[in-house]
């Protein structure tokens, strides 16, 4: 039995003509760190809702432990924090009140210290009781980024997550997911930053037309070498 905590195997999807993933095999350990890279249409968001299990795979498996993920959805998901392009916040409440919300939803423990914790790790404090819509789109993602980290999710699911921060901030998201990594947690990260890549992530995985092209160790590659590797794949017709 596999004891991956995320394993693909010939995972298709697609959207009525397209083929936005074309059988892709991939297997990702508990506490690994991997970026998904590749160019615009290649398929890396697309692969990050079907382990967010916000979309269902058109054929193959999506499997942990070796069972399959998607047999019971709701406790699939429980165990994950997915942030996507879109900032899934209530605009009109407050950070700390969306943050609330979500603990209670959670049943999330101790939740008003780990709010205060979330609120401080994440630069977020000082403007904590201001709505959503009058913060910096920066700021909004640092705030969705607090919410999927409120449960202490074994894996994290991130999508552009760097979009919109300024250096001070992105520097403080990279440091918290060293830490986060540290802990155990299972990180699958999709960015265009190379740098940021290889800062926060042990693993880069390129996908080319829907299609793993290479999965490679970070540990020796410079970000102009990683973008090089990126280039040469082409963006296809895959979503």
């Amino acid at each position: 039995m596999s004891e991956a905590q995320v394993e693909l195997r010939a995972l298709t999807r697609r959207h009525g003509p397209i083929r936005a993933l074309r059988g892709i095999d991939l297997s990702i350990e508990r506490g690994e760190s991997v970026a998904i890279l590749g160019p615009n249409g290649a398929g890396k968001s697309t692969l990050l809702r079907i382990l967010a299990g916000l979309a269902r795979p058109t054929s193959g498996d999506l499997l942990s432990l070796g069972k399959p993920a998607l047999a019971d959805p709701e406790a699939w998901r429980r165990g994950i924090g997915y942030v996507s392009h879109h900032v899934m916040l209530h605009e009109a409440l407050t950070t700390r009140e969306n943050l609330a919300f979500a603990g209670r939803l959670h049943a999330v423990p101790q939740v008003r210290a780990r709010i205060d914790q979330l609120l401080r790790s994440l630069d977020l404090h000082d403007r904590a009781d201001e709505p959503v819509r009058q913060l910096s789109r920066g700021m909004q993602q640092r705030a969705a980024v607090a919410r999927a980290l409120l449960p202490d999710p074994g894996i994290l699911l991130l999508d552009e997550p760097f979009t919109g921060l300024d250096t001070r901030s992105g520097d403080g998201l990279s440091a918290l997911l060293k830490v986060l990594e540290k802990r155990g947690r299972t990180i699958v990260l999709v960015t265009h930053d190379m740098g940021r890549a290889l800062t926060c992530c042990r693993r880069a995985v390129i996908l080319r037309q829907g299609r793993v092209a290479s999965d490679i160790e970070t540990a020796s590659l410079e970000p102009s070498a990683l973008a090089a590797l990126v280039d040469g794949a082409d963006g296809g017709a895959a979503a």
